[in-house]
C-alpha cells in the first residue's frame, strides 16, 4: 500500500515557476497588442469623425457664399448692378483673393440675409488676425460660428474663405473653402470649390 502511494505522488505534476512566467508573458503580449489595436481604432475613429465635421463646415462657407450671391443678383437694383456689388463686397478684403492663402472669414451671425443687411453689415476678415478664423461651437445652439463673442468653446476648426477671379469670365468667380484642424501635432485640412456664375439676366 505504501508503495501504492508512493507511486501515484511520483505521477503527480504541476506548473513550474518558468511556465508560469511564460504563460504571464504571453498574456500580457496579447493583453498589450490588443490594446495597440483598440488604441489605433480610437485614433481612426476620431479622425474619420473630424473629417466628416470638416467637410460639413466647408461645405458650408460655399453655401454662405452662394446664398450671398443670390441675395445680391435677386435683390439688387439689377441683376448685374447685385452682382458687381457682390465681388466688391469680397473684393473689398484683400485677403479672401491672396494668392498667398491667408483667406478670410465672413460675419456668419446675421439673422437674415436681405440686400440691406448685406449692403450695410456683412464683413469679411482677414485670417492673419488672432483667431480670425478660428471657429467655436455653440452647444445651445447646435451650431459652429467665427462668433467668439457667445458663450462657445472653440472647436479646434479654422475655415478660411479664398475668392479667384477667372480671368476669361468676369461672370465667373471661383470660390475655396478651406476647413483645418490638428491633431497631436499633425495638421490636416478639407477643401472644397466651387465656380459661381451671374446665373441670372
Amino acid at each position: 500500500m505504501f508503495n501504492y502511494f508512493k507511486q501515484k505522488n511520483k505521477n503527480k505534476s504541476g506548473f513550474t515557476l518558468v511556465e508560469t512566467l511564460i504563460a504571464i508573458s504571453i498574456f500580457s503580449m496579447s493583453i498589450v497588442a490588443l490594446m495597440s489595436v483598440l488604441a489605433t481604432g480610437i485614433a481612426d475613429t476620431n479622425y474619420a469623425k473630424n473629417k466628416i465635421i470638416a467637410s460639413y463646415l466647408a461645405e458650408e462657407g460655399i453655401e454662405y457664399i452662394k446664398n450671398m450671391r443670390d441675395t445680391y443678383v435677386i435683390y439688387g437694383s439689377t441683376s448685374t448692378q447685385g452682382w458687381n456689388d457682390f465681388k466688391l463686397k469680397i473684393q473689398a478684403q484683400p485677403a479672401c483673393k491672396s494668392v498667398s492663402g491667408i483667406g478670410c472669414n465672413f460675419s456668419d451671425s446675421l439673422g437674415v440675409f436681405d440686400i440691406a443687411t448685406l449692403q450695410s453689415s456683412m464683413n469679411f476678415s482677414s485670417c492673419d488676425n488672432n483667431n480670425a478664423c478660428s471657429l467655436y461651437y455653440y452647444n445651445t445652439l447646435g451650431k459652429y460660428s467665427y462668433n467668439h463673442s457667445l458663450p462657445g468653446v472653440d472647436s479646434g476648426f479654422t475655415r478660411k474663405i479664398m475668392v479667384t477671379e477667372s480671368a476669361n469670365n468676369p461672370l465667373e468667380l471661383k470660390v475655396t473653402s478651406v476647413v483645418s484642424w490638428s491633431k497631436n501635432s499633425i495638421s490636416y485640412n478639407v477643401a472644397f470649390s466651387d465656380n459661381l456664375l451671374k446665373w441670372k439676366e
